[in-house]
C-alpha cells in the first residue's frame, strides 16, 4: 500500500515505490480502477503488489533464458 502525494503522477509513484519509473506500467496494471486518474490527490491509495522475480532490477545479461 502507497498513499500518494498532491500532484503525484504515476511514474513519479512508481519511483518511490520501485525505485524506478520503469516500473509504472506494473503499478498501472495492479490499480486498475484509478487509471482514469493523471495526476492523484494527496492520500489516494495504490496497490503496491511486489514486482514479479523477472521484473526486478536485474540487468539483462544476469538474466535467465
Amino acid at each position: 500500500m502507497y498513499k500518494t502525494k498532491q500532484g503525484e503522477c504515476w511514474d513519479k509513484a512508481a519511483k518511490a515505490i520501485y525505485g524506478s519509473e520503469k516500473h509504472t506500467g506494473y503499478l498501472m496494471q495492479n490499480n486498475f480502477p484509478l487509471l482514469d486518474i493523471a495526476v492523484f490527490s494527496a492520500g489516494t491509495i495504490l496497490n503496491t503488489p511486489d514486482l514479479p522475480k523477472d521484473e526486478e532490477d536485474t540487468p539483462p545479461w544476469r538474466k535467465r533464458k
